[in-house]
């Protein structure tokens, strides 16, 4: 019996060879790393290329690389077993290679080390004697390579990046330079150097960008290089740069620099010991050639790159040189005197980004402009449209046991949330970092939506750690006068509303006065946020005339809740209202979903000219709605039947909707109503808000008896589709999208929607997740 299956698909319609798959000892059901040795991957009766990796640099291997290729938008199911004896048999080429070597034996004279003998080493400081040509490191530093190119970086003042073309797939820089670091800059049966770096950045290297121009990182007190893994398919090096003097700072710079097999990239991760808000990045600029960039007006996470092609390489050829980068992370692209730049802004202290060569002399290689661009784009969509990968362990289905009862719903909940409280504590508390958006905590509706899954959940179990948890991170953000930490009302975002139901929560518990208060500055933007002219509130100020389904969620349940309490339910009106104006303009009524979104104006580039709305039925946007339509009915009393019986529709004719719509195993793809459409995939967190629609509707009367067992099959589907128990006792929810929108780079299209990151664990999915083991458990009783 294997130990895990894993379901792959190819999201683009292209070829994708050499596909790596990074599969986490936790999502396969391994325990100890000591059983790593045993570990094959296979395809049907075919052993795949794997390689052990140790991604958080404890010393332990944590994980499994497998190589695979995959036919454009192909599905295969792979295996992963403990074989020890098949394993053992198993002799993978070896594609990748990172390495060092310095002479030994000699002595220095001046700035020249004479004689001895070149010795491949582990971690390298050059002695204070060592400066550029001083034949003492063989290349002059460290090295890494993949079947397809090798790359160097001068380890001295210079900093700049080479690159070595190769002619022959098996690993060379071993037998590079032994006879000096003239000699790999003639043809040889391997390739040669084939950049000319002079006074630039070379091929990717970093530095930071002032006064319109490079300061190469230079001014340091010394290297340290350390060959960090030297597999058959990554490898990878560190460099530590001590004590860099730069904009006004003394800085410690790290950077890992790591390649995979198949590949011309290298993916460069920098971690500073403060921030530093201006490192660039670039290509060298040479006369004649033509400089390419990627589009721009993309969404934050997806790849954009600036490079350049042309007859730069030594040898006379064409040379096709890049940097790809977050669109998010972009400053601007820039150019000095020496370099072609984009100017990134780190997150936080770290900043990651790839670079790649691709020389004409390569066997099989790129020969002109238009394959470069080409190449550069399906590199770019590779980066930013990761393959969907659903891992189903033999440990994890073990610990599953269906049909669900009540204590199990309430025990996936717990062990969700105490992982989660494992990973990152109070960090969305004012003054922590909040890790997904890799920025300082601030008043963000998913810390709101965690919190009151955090309440919830210690209210079902009757555990007030968990409210506790829940009170002081929302408490953190308010001060005595109700004032908010890191809320600015003036941007009008109905977003910043939701973490405003746990004040109110917080005060009809505690009775505390900065509660109310806090709650009432929300309120008070309420008044003055700009509507469409029917009456429904914008998305956010730089949203104009724009309804989204997300928001209204955000505003609509908070809206009631503090009618209710302070205002007699005077605001009810408008918030049916907006509810009705949501059904007019976003329901489809020939399937019963809604688009995601509607301009009034019907400018935006996203929206139909005719109708305003967006193109297609975004699961979690629907999962926002049937949220806020069953929260909202809670606010309403029963005596006002003409009122709440528009919601009440509301939600039975979306709970149909969605079941006509609904996957075989429960739960709801990214796209509703296309299944098989390329990179399609069954996501988490809207198939959470459906269930816990479905559920709450059962246990609160307003959908029938009759959807109890869509609403068990559904919970049933989350477990197991989407809960990954772990060995160590912890869990993760999986293949959430992690954010989804419209305008600014995003353009609504079928596209847009799966470029956007699947990850494990965001608040947006463990929230109501949360919220629908709850509603299970007492619809279980």
């Amino acid at each position: 019996m294997p130990l895990a299956t894993v379901e792959v698909a190819n999201p683009s319609n292209f070829q994708r060879n050499d596909e790596p798959l990074s599969l986490s000892f936790a999502s396969l059901g391994v325990k100890e790393s000591t059983a790593a040795s045993s570990l094959v991957a296979l395809a049907g009766e075919q052993v795949l290329p794997s390689q052990t990796l140790d991604t958080d640099g404890d010393k332990k291997v944590d994980s499994l690389l497998v190589l695979l290729d995959l036919k454009g938008a192909e599905r295969r199911q792979i295996r992963v077993v403990s074989d020890a004896q098949l394993a053992a048999k198993q002799r993978y080429a070896k594609r990748t290679q990172a390495e060092i070597s310095r002479k030994e034996g000699g002595h220095w004279q001046g700035r020249e080390y004479i004689g001895g003998d070149f010795v491949n080493v582990q971690e390298l400081t050059p002695p204070p004697e060592h400066t550029d040509h001083s034949w003492y490191i063989r290349y002059e530093g460290p090295g890494i390579e993949s079947d397809k190119v090798g790359y160097r970086v001068y380890l001295d003042e210079r900093n700049g990046f080479d690159i070595f073309g190769k002619k022959v797939p098996e690993p060379v820089l071993q037998r590079v330079g032994l006879d000096g670091f003239d000699s790999y800059h003639e043809p040889s049966e391997w390739g040669l150097d084939v950049l000319k770096v002079g006074a630039s950045l070379g091929m990717g290297g970093y530095g930071y960008w002032q006064d319109d121009a490079v300061q190469r990182v230079s001014d340091v007190s010394g290297w340290t290089a350390s060959i960090k893994e030297n597999g058959n398919l990554q490898s990878s090096f560190t460099i530590h740069y001590k004590d860099w003097k730069v904009a006004g700072k003394t800085v410690q710079l790290r950077s890992t620099l790591t390649m995979q097999a198949g590949s011309r990239l290298v993916k460069v991760a920098l971690e500073s010991s403060e921030p530093l808000d201006n490192l660039v990045t670039g290509v060298v600029k040479h006369p004649g050639t033509v400089t390419v960039k990627g589009d721009l007006d993309i969404t934050g996470e997806a790849f954009s790159y600036l490079g350049t092609w042309g007859k730069q390489s030594l040898d006379g050829g064409e040379l096709g040189m890049a940097v790809l980068f977050h669109r998010n992370d972009l400053r601007e692209l820039a150019e000095d005197e020496a370099n072609h730049v984009a100017v990134l802004e780190p997150r936080g202290t770290r900043l990651e980004y790839y670079f790649l060569a691709a020389w004409d002399g390569e066997p099989g290689g790129i020969t002109s402009e238009k394959a470069f661009v080409d190449y550069l784009d399906r590199e770019a969509e590779r980066l930013t449209i990761t393959p969907r990968v659903q891992v189903s362990s033999a440990y994890g289905a073990g610990e599953k046991q269906f049909p669900i009862t009540a204590n199990a719903a309430l025990g996936w909940a717990q062990v969700l949330v105490d992982s989660e409280i494992a990973r990152h504590g109070r960090q969305l508390a004012h003054g922590g970092w909040d890790d997904l958006r890799a920025r300082p905590a601030n008043w963000e509706y998913t810390t709101g939506l965690l919190m009151q899954a955090y309440d919830a959940l210690g209210l079902a179990l009757d555990q007030r750690a968990y409210s506790t948890m829940a009170e002081g991170v929302i408490a953190s953000f308010v001060a005595e006068d109700g004032s908010i930490h890191s809320y600015d009302k003036s941007s009008y975002n109905i977003d910043s509303i939701n973490s405003g139901k746990m004040l109110l929560r917080l005060y009809e518990r505690t009775g505390e006065p900065r509660y109310r208060a806090a709650a009432t500055r929300l309120r008070e933007q309420l008044e003055e946020h700009p509507r469409v002219s029917a009456g429904a509130f914008w998305h956010k100020q730089r949203y104009p005339y724009q309804l989204w389904l997300d928001g209204v969620y955000m505003g609509m349940p908070f809206l009631a809740h503090y009618s209710q309490l302070f205002e007699e339910g005077h605001s009810i009106d408008e918030v049916v209202r907006e509810f009705e104006i949501s059904r007019d303009q976003l329901r489809d009524p020939e399937t019963g979903l809604y688009w995601h979104a509607w301009d009034e104006k019907k400018q935006q580039v996203w929206a139909d000219k005719e109708t305003g709305r967006s193109a297609y039925f975004w699961g979690r946007g629907l999962g926002w709605l049937a949220m806020a339509l069953v929260d909202t009915l809670d606010y309403i009393p029963p005596e006002d039947t003409a009122r709440r019986q528009l919601l009440i529709d509301m939600t039975r004719q979306l709970a149909d909707a969605l079941l006509e719509v609904q996957d075989e195993s429960g739960t709801w793809y990214q796209i509703l109503d296309m299944p098989d459409a390329t990179g399609n995939y069954l996501e988490a967190s809207g198939s959470s808000m459906f269930t816990y629609m479905l559920a709450k509707g059962v246990n609160r009367g307003i959908l029938p008896t009759s959807y109890r067992d869509a609403a068990i099959k559904s919970y049933e589907g989350l477990v197991r589709e989407f809960v990954e128990p772990h060995p160590d006792g912890s869990a993760s929810l999986t293949q959430i999208c992690q954010v989804a929108g419209l305008g600014f780079g995003r353009d609504g299209s079928y596209r847009y929607y799966m470029s956007e990151k699947v990850i494990p664990d965001d608040p947006k999915g463990l929230g109501p997740f949360v919220f629908a083991s709850i509603e299970i458990a007492r619809l279980l009783g």
